[in-house]
């Protein structure tokens, strides 16, 4: 019997997670605008109103994630990715050959169209990684979370410090690294990421957990590594080289989890003795048969209770329709307070740059990859704090967008002061928050409304990026901006000081207020469905701790 991996065993699961940790490693690209903004803003004389607007067609992309979340019921996973990674090496590559000069600037109309398909690229990859792996591994839906979207969050600094480290931040090749390296990796998904029937029994959870745990550790030993790049100043053309090579080895070593299992069921499979597959003879079909006794039975029972009456609308914790979720007050709750965290979030992230320049920073890169690493932080901690907090206390999950509320509200309000130093503890502040937004709403998202239309519920949610980058950076910061800044040769314009951005942070800070009030009622509002959760993983846990004795 050969050595290979087969995408049906546990090991092939794993290489599929692991290979789908790559992709969101590289599809944060959406967050990078700020590396090249500034020679877009140049190139094409634009006032900051218009360079915010390409920036808000980068996001409106996003709106047509719809799409994607419509064809991931349709479509396998590898032709959803093909299309992401399309799309992507098109937009992005147009823009290179646009910023390196190769071709002249393009109209304003078509840069805002491919910027808008550079955007919409994610939204297939993210759709296909996220709905495929959190079916996959439903018990640990927080964790599954956590990991990919802490991921994304790091993929901002990985693009950053390796464009840094080899090419020293030259905006074009950036550029070329965003068209070409996602195209490559999405490949290796298309090959290895399937939906696999997810863990039933308890011992294959905890399993799954222990394996999160050693990726969650490899990833902030990423996160660290990054940040210890950043604040270490200026580098050698060796060391930086150095620097990318050792990353890149942590970026591949999740690996080893799926090579540890296929040689633990390497040695098994070819094993004389016969206990093993005795074992399994007697144990596995118990564990079928007792799944598909509760199956059938619920079965029966939804049978029944259709019998009684046409149609039931189903409460929240039950799987809704599109049309069923859009119905509900829970859902719009969210909506608004998921646009209150992003919407700013993302609003600061198009325009560090300019935050940057205009409090007297001449390299912002340093504010992109801060804001990236500790959003890492908010999206890895937040997803496994929450799920842990679930299992022990039944704790709702919106309590943490709550709380991450109210400290990216005092971030803002720091950065308004523009006292010495509050750009970098902003950054890290409203990193941290924005981080936490989107790894707990991913799965509350799944917890309220189920997991058959999951894709396309996603990405009604996702709406909230363009319509929050619209709102607060095309309208709010381009506004307020253009109307303190001075009109400058070229024909664009500059704003210098504190002023430029202050009525925005402080407009901004009272939406996060807003937000809080919003999450704190959804807390009220779904701790019934949440009870639930923590009483049946309490009463599977306590079965299966009898059933071993």
């Amino acid at each position: 019997m050969g050595f290979r991996i087969s995408p049906t065993t546990p090991a092939g699961k794993w290489l599929g997670f692991v290979t789908a940790v790559w992709v969101q490693a590289i599809s944060g690209n959406n967050y990078t605008f700020s590396n090249y903004s500034d020679a877009l803003k140049s190139l094409m004389a634009l006032t900051q109103l218009q360079l915010n607007n390409l920036s808000v067609a980068k996001d409106v992309g996003k709106a047509f994630g719809l799409l994607a979340g419509l064809a991931s019921d349709h479509l396998p996973v590898p032709v959803i990715l093909l299309i992401g990674s399309i799309e992507g090496f098109v937009g992005y590559g147009v823009q290179w050959l646009v910023v390196s000069r190769r071709i002249q600037p393009l109209p304003y109309w078509a840069m805002c169209i491919f910027l808008c398909m550079g955007g919409n690229s994610t939204t297939w990859m993210n759709t296909a990684i996220l709905v495929t792996c959190i079916r996959n591994f439903r018990k640990n839906r927080g964790p599954v979370s956590g990991i990919l979207k802490g991921y994304v969050g790091l993929s901002t600094a990985i693009f950053t410090d390796l464009c840094s480290a080899l090419f020293s931040d030259d905006p074009a090749k950036f550029l070329l690294m965003l068209a070409i390296i996602p195209f490559v990796i999405c490949l290796a998904a298309i090959i290895f990421l399937r939906e696999i029937p997810p863990s039933y029994t308890s011992a294959e959870e905890n399993e799954e957990t222990r394996y999160f745990g050693v990726i969650n550790v490899i990833a902030v030993i990423i996160a660290i590594y990054l940040l210890a790049f950043d604040v270490s100043g200026t580098h050698g053309r060796l060391f930086s080289q150095v620097f990318a090579v050792i990353l890149l080895i942590l970026l591949a070593s999740p690996l080893s989890i799926p090579i540890y299992l296929a040689i633990k069921n390497f040695i098994i499979s070819n094993s004389e003795s016969k206990t093993l597959d005795i074992e399994r003879d007697v144990i596995e079909p118990l564990l079928v048969q007792e799944n598909v006794a509760e199956v059938e039975k619920v079965t029966v029972e939804v049978k029944a209770e259709a019998t009684m009456v046409k149609r039931k609308r189903p409460v929240i914790g039950e799987e809704h329709t599109i049309v069923e979720a859009l119905r509900t007050v829970d859902f719009w709750i969210l909506f608004v307070s998921f646009l209150c965290g992003v919407g700013t979030g993302l609003a600061v992230m198009n325009n560090m740059g300019q935050i940057g320049l205009a409090l007297g920073y001449t390299d912002v890169s340093m504010f992109v990859s801060l804001t990236s690493i500790w959003g890492f932080f908010g999206r890895i901690l937040s997803g496994s704090v929450s799920e842990y907090f679930i299992k022990r206390a039944g704790t709702p999950r919106p309590v943490w967008n709550a709380a991450s509320q109210v400290l990216m509200a005092v971030g803002y309000i720091l950065m308004a002061m523009a006292m010495a130093g509050s750009l970098y503890i902003g950054s890290i502040v409203v990193g941290i928050c924005y981080g936490v937004r989107l790894a707990v709403t991913v799965p509350t998202a799944s917890e309220l409304f189920g997991l058959k239309y999951y894709g396309l519920i996603y990405n009604i949610l996702i709406l909230n990026l363009p319509l929050g980058s619209f709102l607060f950076s095309g309208l709010l910061a381009g506004f307020l901006y253009d109307a303190q800044a001075t009109r400058t040769a070229g024909g664009g314009n500059t704003c210098i000081g504190a002023h430029c951005y202050r009525i925005v942070f402080v407009v901004m800070a009272i939406a996060c207020i807003i937000g809080v009030g919003l999450d704190i009622l959804l807390a009220i509002r779904t701790k019934k469905i949440y009870s639930k959760i923590y009483a049946s993983k309490k009463s599977k846990k306590t079965s299966s701790a009898s059933g071993s004795q």
